[in-house]
């Protein structure tokens, strides 16, 4: 399996704290802090490597924006973050449907819930 140069994923409304808690136990990373404007940041690691970690609140309709700029981290795709974020963070998780080459449509996005159901959609157009 492809291992992508890092990873993206779009979460709907967690609680700072539920995420400091995952981001500490599956990156050994410390709390989240400000750095700017609706911007936190840590570092992470795994396995010997440093895992930036970059949160922007209210990136895009209401989702924030969770970066890990590696490729080292435990998910070798964003969907299989996207995955374990829906059910350790309880809320719903969003990403790009693979990795974006020139000519995909920008708007096509994988959506994955806390109860496990997933489906691509249309976003922002999904209306959901």
């Amino acid at each position: 399996m492809q291992r992508y140069p890092d990873i993206e994923i779009y979460l709907a409304r967690v609680s700072l704290d539920t995420l400091n808690a995952w981001l500490a136990e599956c990156l050994d990373a410390p709390p989240l802090q400000r750095s700017g404007k609706r911007q936190a940041r840590t570092t992470g690691h795994s396995d010997g490597h440093r895992i930036p970690v970059l949160l922007v609140e209210q990136a895009a309709d209401g989702y924030a924006s969770l970066w890990f700029d590696s490729s080292a981290t435990p998910w070798p795709r964003d969907v299989d973050c996207a995955r374990e974020a829906a059910m350790r963070l309880d809320c719903e998780v969003r990403c790009s449907l693979g990795g974006w080459q020139p000519g995909d449509d920008p708007d096509r996005f994988w959506r994955v819930l806390p109860d496990g159901r997933e489906e691509a959609i249309d976003w922002p157009d999904s209306g959901q």
